[in-house]
């Protein structure tokens, strides 16, 4: 069976207080926002359906690095600070957790009469990803949560969760309009960019490429005599991969060359050590805290701007920059802002508010025509990829953990 991605995300309980919630909403939205300004809103789409980027994503935004909370609180979060600004961005976010989920076809059809889009086309396909995923791939998880991320050209994606409480695990689903195939099996045959989950062993997917025969061989066994019933099964075969057509975006080069998706969440709830690239790490810090060969002046003279949200700046910056490579280890993405349970160290508020405050001064100054500090947060990423080619700064883990949990009071640290 074909696999393009996989990750253990364990189930967690509670819920994401107000004070994170809220932060969630703007940093997640101003992120978005800039993504769009920069690449478009094809990106953010692309970005949505790659499992590693929407984990770090999450992680950058004080979430739980490595728990199935944060598909939930991640989603909620853009779904209010999007729908907001839908005619402004673009973008809109149906559906959600729960009784959430079931009005999905309410609101793509007010959608649909409101700008003239096929919302049918546009149910049908959300309906068609939900059943794929819960009948046609029968892996132990029952859907709970659906969420259709729709652009104002019609384009889509979708973010949904599967639960196996018996494992106390959940498998996340990731498709994506664009890189799916304009054919008439475009939703059966192998659509998914990325599939998240513990594994659990053989899984029956009819969706795979491979697994083409089978579902023309069902189709026959539903007209035919089932005297041809052995016959037919003896006929299932392995079929050939369709030819990738170029495209212009790592994202989705990649999505249409079968990448593998590999993201393999501990059951562990602290951040280690083998959780984070550290060289990688250290390369942010050396960034934020003076060693960068670029100039930022017209960063820094930011009022309040120091070296801690600098390093922040710098992980944000890596997400809304970075290339697909640049997302294997989300833990990292956590020493942006902490997280909501305390680990890696406690969500530092200043530094969290003070990062809102500094990107969304560059988006609204870059929407004048001034671009310095745009710019400038966008070389942030650039100045850490070539200290970390150049030099070898890699973190003392234990040294930064330290550090912040030192610092938590004084940043007015907060968990729950």
């Amino acid at each position: 069976m074909k696999r393009t991605g996989h990750a253990d995300l364990p189930l967690h309980t509670g819920t994401v207080p107000k004070w994170l919630a809220d932060r969630m909403m703007q940093m997640g939205t101003l992120i978005v926002e800039s993504i769009v300004q920069n690449y478009g809103k094809r990106e953010v789409l692309l970005r949505l359906s790659d499992p590693l980027w929407f984990q770090s994503f999450g992680a950058v935004m004080g979430m739980d690095w490595h728990s199935s909370g944060i598909t939930t609180s991640v989603m909620y979060a853009l779904k209010r600070g999007l729908n907001a600004r839908a005619k402004e961005l673009g973008l809109c976010v149906c559906g959600g957790r729960g009784k959430y989920s079931r009005q999905t076809p309410d609101e793509l059809r007010f959608l649909g009469d409101a700008t003239g889009m096929d919302a049918d086309a546009l149910i049908r396909a959300s309906k068609l990803t939900a059943k794929v995923d819960n009948t046609a791939v029968q892996d132990g998880y029952q859907l709970y949560m659906h969420n259709f991320i729709l652009a104002d050209d019609g384009s889509w994606a979708v973010v949904q969760q599967g639960m196996n409480p018996a494992a106390k695990t959940a498998r996340r689903y990731h498709w994506c309009s664009l890189a799916l195939p304009q054919t008439a099996d475009s939703f059966v045959n192998a659509p998914h960019t990325g599939i998240i989950g513990e594994n659990r062993g053989t899984i029956l997917n009819l969706t795979a490429t491979e697994a083409d025969r089978t579902r023309s061989s069902i189709l026959s066994l539903v007209k035919e005599d089932p005297a041809k019933v052995i016959k037919e099964a003896e006929l299932i075969a392995s079929c050939s991969t369709p030819p990738v057509p170029q495209t212009g975006s790592l994202f989705e080069a990649q999505y249409l060359q079968g990448v593998q998706k590999s993201l393999s969440m501990p059951a562990h709830h602290e951040v280690r050590k083998e959780d984070v690239d550290l060289k990688r790490l250290g390369a942010v810090l050396a960034t934020s805290h003076g060693q960068n060969p670029d100039n930022f002046e017209n960063l820094l003279l930011t009022p309040g701007l120091g070296p801690r949200t600098l390093q922040s700046l710098t992980l944000v910056s890596e997400v809304i920059n970075g290339t697909p490579s640049r997302f294997t280890d989300p833990a990292r993405f956590s020493f942006a802002h902490g997280g909501k349970d305390g680990h890696p160290f406690p969500v530092p508020l200043t530094i969290y508010d003070e990062s809102i405050r500094v990107l969304h001064d560059s988006i609204e100054k870059s929407k004048l025509g001034y671009n310095d500090k745009s710019e400038c947060i966008r070389r942030l990423h650039q100045s850490a990829l070539a200290i970390e080619q150049h030099c070898e700064p890699e973190a003392d883990f234990d040294a930064v953990l330290k550090y912040e949990k030192a610092h938590s009071k004084e940043w007015n640290g907060r968990t729950c």
